[in-house]
């Protein structure tokens, strides 16, 4: 049997879709590295099974001090180090092309906020020697650097946070933009001389969310050549369960607003939604809900559904480069932008 029929049946989808799929940079932009949430080592053979040639690692961020993220990436760093046939963590774009050339997966790090600089910018070049190629400003709480998404006052980039911006710009870090606050992402996209990202954030005007960019957002960042990477989070879907065709909306909303050249994926996978869920009620200024509503159900589009929407973006008339360009070539072009 061809290695094309072998992958249609293991993927389930047609021999064309699954031609593509293979062939294609497959990158998903965010998977947090959080074992309480199911989420450990492991979870990355699912990835690479899936077709996947690049996944970046949220090892933490605001929730961390400097000791806390320097164990964790020290711990992330030994087990790829413990399994170079398996993986390889970058330090330039042509890693991830080499890596996939081999049937390895590549892997870079990133900061979930700043808050874990503790106000020291020289801490910037440190975490991008370790690793870091993207970071927030902030995650959903304001902090010394940006406001957050989940707060109601949306203070903008501090003073702090310009000088945090332009270091990232002369370092080679990638800004990230998710879990932002609006104006502050809007400020920091004004600030920065590089093409920007929001790495895992769905689309407001398809289903309104303060996690969600607005069409103001989306076309800001496109015009810093930027990607919207698209979650596969259903609560930022607006679906009980995250299906392909539910991301599909809000990869067709970007598309037919600022076009193909800006949609990316970062599904923010997470394995275990009850002990995420649980996570959140303890955690209510970080992560609120409606006035009066309650959170009980959430899912996540999981690894293994990558091929069918592969397959779902040919059937729905995406030509093939447009389709190459979402599944991973658009971040690759930003990243060999802004990487040094």
């Amino acid at each position: 049997m061809s290695t094309m029929h072998r992958a249609a049946r293991e993927w389930a989808i047609e021999p064309s879709a699954a031609a593509l799929h293979r062939e294609a940079l497959v990158w998903d932009m965010v998977w947090p590295y959080e074992p309480a949430v199911g989420n450990d080592f492991p979870v990355l053979e699912r990835f690479r099974r899936s077709g996947h040639d690049f996944v970046s690692i949220e090892v933490g961020g605001d929730d961390a001090d400097i000791a806390t993220m320097m164990r964790r990436i020290a711990k992330v760093r030994a087990y790829l180090g413990s399994r170079p046939t398996d993986y390889v963590l970058v330090e330039r774009t042509a890693d991830i092309l080499a890596a996939k050339s081999q049937g390895k997966l590549a892997v870079s790090l990133q900061l979930a906020g700043l808050r874990c600089l503790d106000r020291d910018l020289d801490l910037i070049d440190l975490y991008y020697a370790l690793g870091v190629r993207h970071a927030l400003l902030a995650f959903n709480v304001s902090n010394s650097f940006a406001g957050g998404c989940a707060d109601a006052l949306d203070g903008g980039v501090t003073r702090l946070g310009r000088r945090a911006i332009e270091r990232m710009d002369r370092v080679g870090m990638l800004l990230d933009l998710s879990h932002t606050g609006r104006r502050s992402s809007l400020q920091a996209m004004e600030i920065t001389s590089n093409p920007v990202i929001f790495s895992h954030s769905d689309v407001d005007a398809v289903h309104s969310h303060w996690r969600n960019v607005t069409d103001e957002q989306i076309k800001a960042c496109a015009e810093k050549d930027g990607v919207i990477g698209i979650s596969g989070s259903s609560d930022y879907l607006g679906v009980s369960e995250s299906s392909n065709e539910a991301m599909f909306r809000h990869i067709d909303h970007v598309t037919q607003l600022v076009g193909p050249r800006h949609v990316g994926l970062g599904t923010d996978y997470v394995a275990d939604a009850a002990a995420i869920l649980r996570y959140f009620a303890a955690v209510p200024d970080e992560w609120p809900t409606a006035e009066g509503a309650s959170r009980t159900h959430i899912a996540y589009a999981t690894p293994e559904q990558r091929p069918g929407l592969t397959e779902l973006l040919l059937r729905s008339g995406y030509p093939e480069p447009d389709v190459r360009g979402i599944l991973g070539e658009n971040f690759l072009r930003v990243c060999r932008q802004v990487w040094r």
